[in-house]
């Protein structure tokens, strides 16, 4: 199936320059980059369906850069923001693009026949003066032509308006893509809907520069059928790095999905044929109890993140903690309204034979002892509903193995 096609089916495309970009892709092989700032030093869920595209069209045998912002990060994106982003040092931002540099080489193939390369705009930024940017690029972008974009419009609306800096955020990201136009022969630039704006200053100043057409694609915002953000759990981004979120949390909030979600997300989050899906929706139809589909999720996407050993292992865990016989180690249960306003760690604790007594708790709570689905608590964590998986329970664990499982009623 054509990549352009292709994306469209899986729900991957937003915007798109030009609607005969599909037609080119089909015909031309095209060299596409994405942006990725390391304003932290792990990407989150919400950067896969980025890198998911990337990957889909490496698989089509398109060329990929993946752009790490070593300079656009010092500057902050006002994309989506309603508020100024905290200025980060260069030596947290340098950190942090290693760590999304080491997390990105495990999602594309940077050794193959087709192999993808990986750039950092403080490469050629950082070597330009002040002077030579005003004259180089800024020349070419009148403040007319960029309050008139989305991402500063509404931030000039706003009580606290916009920074100089931020302002010129949109001149970087241009600029990056005529750096690699000229040097790598990108012509199409893809990143989130919140980047149009960016990428279009980016298709401009390439026209006007070079007299060449350059393309941009945008990809969707993720949101649930209740109007969520997909991505978060709790309020909290559901992390790439298993350190910052565990794969046993990453895997249960998948495994959480709703009925109504489950098939897009397949679409947009696996490399699952389309005819595979079908049969998945197919068993949510008609077994919805089974959550076939849900499993299929969580145990596809985990293993694109974190290797398909650790998404068998999450696999095993949540069959052996919830499947056949669950009743039988059920250590507690608890009411549904009893979790609607939060309810204390330490009390829903005292509620299974984890601790004897609130002293024991606390003691344990201060070592870094307690899990609740695997992530580790600190005291005084309010547990609530959003902590519950498919099945309406919540794993505490003391230790490596201590399970104890309370049912939410």
């Amino acid at each position: 199936m054509p990549i352009y096609e292709n994306l469209e089916k899986r729900g991957l495309i937003a915007q798109c320059t030009d609607p005969g970009l599909g037609e080119l892709l089909a015909k031309e092989r095209f060299t596409i980059y994405v942006g990725f700032d390391p304003t932290s030093a792990s990407l989150h869920l919400g950067n896969l369906v980025p890198i998911m595209a990337l990957a889909h069209f490496q698989r089509a045998g398109h060329k990929v850069l993946a752009l790490v912002g070593g300079a656009t990060a010092m500057v902050g994106d006002p994309s989506g923001r309603s508020d100024e982003r905290n200025l980060l040092s260069p030596d947290q931002v340098k950190e942090n693009a290693e760590g999304v540099r080491k997390q990105l080489s495990h999602f594309l193939d940077f050794d193959g026949p087709n192999a993808a390369v990986m750039v950092d705009n403080y490469d050629w930024t950082s070597r330009m003066s002040f002077i030579d940017w005003l004259r180089d690029v800024g020349k070419y972008f009148t403040v007319n032509y960029m309050v008139a974009k989305e991402s500063v419009k509404s931030r000039m609306q706003s009580e606290q308006g916009i920074s100089y800096t931020e302002f010129s955020y949109m001149t970087m990201q241009a600029n990056d893509f005529l750096y690699l136009f000229d040097h790598h022969g990108c012509r199409l630039q893809g990143g989130g809907s919140d980047q149009w704006g960016n990428i279009t200053a980016g298709t401009d100043l390439i026209r006007r520069l070079r007299q060449q057409q350059a393309y941009g694609l945008t990809f969707p915002l993720i949101t649930t059928a209740s109007g969520a953000k997909f991505g978060k759990s709790a309020g909290n981004a559901l992390w790439l790095d298993a350190e910052r979120t565990s794969p046993w949390e990453f895997y249960q909030y998948l495994v959480r999905q709703d009925d109504r979600d489950v098939a897009r997300f397949l679409r947009i989050y696996t490399f699952l044929p389309d005819a595979e899906i079908e049969e998945l929706e197919q068993q949510i139809a008609e077994h919805p109890e089974q959550r076939a589909a849900q499993k299929a999720l969580a145990y596809e996407v985990t293993a694109i993140v974190h290797g398909a050993d650790v998404a068998r292992e999450m696999q095993t865990e949540a069959q052996n903690l919830y499947g056949g016989g669950t009743s039988k180690i059920v250590a507690a249960e608890v009411a549904a309204s009893q979790l609607e306003e939060g309810m204390e760690i330490l009390d829903l604790m005292l509620l299974t034979p984890m601790v004897k007594s609130k002293g024991e708790g606390r003691r344990l709570l201060d070592a870094g002892g307690v899990y609740v689905n695997d992530a580790r608590v600190a005291a005084g964590t309010k547990i609530t509903l959003a902590h519950r998986n498919a099945e309406s329970f919540i794993a505490l664990r003391s230790g490596k193995k201590n399970y104890f499982l309370v049912q939410v009623k």
